[in-house]
């Protein structure tokens, strides 16, 4: 059984990941105090022990990623978090952006559609931590019709366009982040929805790098 262990070389190595990234330009004290609370290393094989506070993306399995420490820190700037939001994650992959957004005192609901990794999650580690942190296996195109409206939708792989379901699903003046585009390249989004008939603000920032979002569920 593993043994999660959280020790002071750990804790060194995540301050200087915050130094980095506030280089970088995270300004938001609440995203990297919530960086700096969690223990990344525990989301990551321990193969990955020595090298889990690189600034890089590390592979979970399934063809998927945890996220580069600097992308998980854009998007939830991008989101301007506040504690008791209810917030739809769209890929919950190693759960490490949702436990940010819990850390950050968000009620959470993340969907996975690969059952490998949406099993992987039922012995997460901060159940108990984050008793608002809620995990489903299902089609992030389709959303969580049922616990809408949200406060704001945060999407974690490359959207080849807008989901409508998503955008009926969060709450007038909500705001979404998602990076949007097939190929090498997305361009990281913010869509804030101005009124019950569906008109959004857009805007457009760095363009990231993600795996893609695909529709239904696998097995």
């Amino acid at each position: 059984m593993r043994q999660y262990e959280d020790t002071y070389r750990h804790k060194g190595l995540r301050k200087n990941l915050i130094t980095s990234l506030k280089q970088k330009g995270i300004t938001d004290e609440r995203v990297l105090e919530a960086i700096n609370a969690l223990p990344r290393h525990f989301f990551l094989d321990t193969a990955f022990d020595a090298i889990a506070y690189e600034d890089r993306a590390f592979p979970i399995g399934e063809g998927q990623t945890i996220s580069q420490p600097y992308t998980v820190a854009y998007q939830t700037q991008l989101l301007e978090v506040k504690s008791f939001e209810k917030i739809l994650e769209i890929g919950t992959g190693s759960a490490y952006q949702a436990s940010v957004l819990a850390e950050m005192g968000a009620y959470v609901y993340t969907i996975e559609r690969q059952k490998k990794l949406f099993d992987a999650n039922k012995n997460f580690i901060f159940k108990s931590k984050y008793p608002h942190l809620k995990f489903f296996y299902g089609d992030g195109f389709e959303g969580l019709p049922t616990y809408a409206p949200f406060d704001k939708i945060l999407i974690t792989a490359a959207a080849p366009y807008i989901p409508v379901p998503l955008k009926a699903q969060l709450k007038v003046g909500g705001k979404m982040v998602i990076p949007v585009d097939e190929g090498n390249a997305q361009r990281m989004l913010r869509l804030t929805k101005e009124n019950e008939e569906g008109s959004f603000r857009e805007e457009a920032f760095d363009q990231f790098s993600f795996v893609p979002m695909l529709t239904g569920k696998r097995g």
